[in-house]
């Protein structure tokens, strides 16, 4: 499972997104790229308002917004379970961090990471006071990034061996195709079953199970916008299901529509 830097794995009908708002992924500092998969910057000025669509991955995000006229905000976004929906109107901005999952937790070393799942809190409630101005104000997304490296660099943590033992086994289960459950992960990290689900609550917020299952449906998501004649059979039974039917339930409990609605025509 793989990704290329342009991939859109999670984003529920990019073409049309894309063609509203511009988007753009930026690498962090190399200080930060084992903590940080990006930055994600999104800019729009829309004539009606525009509802976007996205299958969360298992990471959690730094997000600094600013709507309209408001002075802007920095939020912490933990793991989304379901399907993350966003009303886009006017003119807006969005300088995102997208953390490796596993990865977030030193930063805020407090608290368990399975206590941001499922909601957002300003920022300066786990981190520093972030530099709203300093990042949303420019133009120049050079500028933008140049702020987040900044503010984030002198936050780098001292090593923890067990976050970089949650971030090694998260990979894993996004990589690794032949990992189908949740056990086999465990084997994979010498773990037994109860402790990688402690590991993972403590450290990516979520149970190994949903993360390969979420892995799946963004692997049937992406089949499902790209391939004109999906095999459902044949990548249910590559995705590790007993059968299609199986599949389609899980993806339309997710996204909330079986995948044939998002084949493309033609």
């Amino acid at each position: 499972m793989a990704r290329s830097a342009r991939d859109t794995r999670g984003i529920v009908d990019a073409p049309d997104l894309f063609s509203r708002v511009r988007f753009r992924r930026r690498e962090p500092a190399p200080g930060l790229r084992p903590y940080l998969e990006h930055y994600w910057l999104i800019d729009w000025d829309l004539a009606e308002p525009y509802t976007s669509h996205v299958v969360p991955h298992p990471s959690v995000h730094l997000v600094f917004q600013q709507d309209g006229s408001d002075a802007g905000r920095a939020d912490v976004y933990g793991i989304v379970r379901g399907l993350f929906t966003r009303r886009l109107e006017g003119r807006g901005r969005v300088c995102g961090v997208k953390f490796r999952p596993g990865a977030f937790r030193p930063f805020a070393p407090r608290w368990p990471v399975s206590e941001w799942t499922g909601r957002h809190v300003p920022a300066h409630g786990a981190l520093p006071a972030p530099p709203v101005r300093a990042v949303l104000g420019p133009d120049g997304e050079d500028a933008r990034v140049a702020a987040l490296d900044a503010y984030l660099l002198p936050l780098v943590p001292p090593p923890d061996p067990k976050a970089a033992q949650a971030v090694a086994l998260a990979e894993l289960a996004r990589t690794d195709r032949t990992l189908l459950r949740a056990d086999a992960l465990a084997r994979a990290g010498g773990l037994s079953a109860r402790s990688l689900q402690r590991l993972f609550s403590a450290y990516v917020g979520v149970g190994p199970k949903w993360v390969l299952l979420r892995h799946r449906i963004h692997e049937a998501l992406q089949r499902a916008a790209t391939d004109p004649e999906p095999d459902w059979a044949a990548l249910a039974a590559d995705l590790g299901y007993s059968d299609q039917a199986h599949l389609v339930r899980d993806f339309t409990a997710t996204v909330g529509v079986p995948p044939t609605a998002f084949a493309p025509q033609g």
